[in-house]
């Protein structure tokens, strides 16, 4: 896999990828026009690949195995990754996307539509971070605007009217905060979002595609059921910004600690309580295999709203309220020492 952008951790990988490359350049050269398709060398050469192949596999799998918090963090930036766009693309059908806030104006940030995933109807909500500069620097490198929330529930709305699922996809490193938009109100969209959403007569599932950040994920990720990608993290701040704020510097081993100590992985959150499930992803991440993640993908949201549907609209209610009432929540107990008073000299 040929790319200009290489995570630290797999110049293994990157290597034997490039000695596989050289080898079918050089079976290539040998075969020709395809009159010199067989002999010694090509034989060798065909041999020597399927070689290096098999060495593949077993390190993907092992350098993925273990990945600590922050190359976890790098894998769900990489520049490769599918975004909410190439998952519209890859698993939905119909899909007709719908702008603005009706106050403000539209926000590319966070793309709305209705669409058929599988063999259900839904009103599909996602960030959006851009891949060519141009896209990046339009959609804000995915960080939401008020007006962008705002579209978001109005939409979710709408779904709401005509009983329409609702599937939102969570890709933000946090909501954008300059000054515009804490002038248009970023924290009241997002307050009022989690308010709103949180009693929405209609099934919402939501998953965590890439990065989830603080409030800019909550303000469309309030759901009756909510997951992450296998290499995706979600968190109340970045690595960066908590590095920053305890030691002042965010360095290679400040984000290393922060990201440790912020619990963010799928792993992390789903002995949390934060969400109910992983999805997998291929070996190697989305990045590698974006069809395979798709599919994933398309049979949870199939599989977790046709659940949903066969609920009761007043059950879906109260367990959807009852889900965030027992976040954060815990159990404290004394100590032989607090229990037996103060300690005195």
């Amino acid at each position: 896999m040929a790319t200009f952008y290489q995570l630290d951790f797999e110049k293994p990988l990157v290597q034997l990828e490039a000695r596989i490359e050289e080898a079918e350049a050089r079976l290539r050269s040998e075969v020709g026009d395809g009159v010199g398709g067989a002999g010694p060398a090509v034989e060798a050469i065909k041999a020597e690949i399927d070689a290096l192949r098999a060495e593949q596999a077993p390190l993907l799998d092992k350098l993925y195995a273990n990945l600590t918090p922050w190359n976890t963090v790098r894998v769900a930036r990489h520049p490769h990754r599918p975004q909410t766009r190439e998952y519209i693309a890859m698993i939905c059908r119909d899909f007709a996307e719908l702008h603005g806030d009706r106050r403000y104006g539209d926000d590319p940030a966070i793309v709305t539509g209705l669409a058929r995933i599988g063999p259900l109807k839904v009103m599909l909500v996602g960030h959006q971070k851009g891949k060519q500069t141009s896209e990046k620097i339009a959609c804000h490198f995915g960080c939401a605007h008020p007006e962008g929330y705002r579209k978001a529930l109005a939409k979710m709305k709408l779904a709401e009217k005509y009983g329409i699922p609702i599937v939102t996809l969570v890709d933000t490193p946090g909501a954008y905060p300059g000054l515009g938009a804490e002038q248009r109100g970023q924290a009241e969209a997002i307050a009022v979002n989690m308010l709103e959403m949180s009693r929405l007569r209609t099934p919402i599932v939501s998953v965590v595609i890439g990065e989830g950040g603080s409030g800019g994920a909550l303000g469309i990720a309030v759901a009756d059921r909510v997951a992450m990608l296998e290499y995706a993290w979600y968190s109340v701040i970045s690595p960066e910004g908590c590095a920053a704020i305890l030691w002042k510097e965010a360095n290679e081993q400040t984000n290393t600690s922060a990201a440790r100590a912020l619990k963010l992985t799928a792993a992390d959150n789903l002995e949390l309580g934060i969400i109910d499930e992983i999805i997998d992803e291929p070996p190697g991440a989305a990045h590698r295999d974006p069809r395979t993640t798709a599919a994933n993908l398309q049979e949870w949201i199939v599989a977790r709203v046709q659940e949903l549907r066969a609920m009761d609209v007043e059950t879906l209610l109260e367990e959807r309220y009852q889900r965030y009432r027992r976040m954060g929540s815990f159990l404290e107990t004394a100590t032989d020492d607090v229990a037996s008073g103060p300690v005195t000299a």
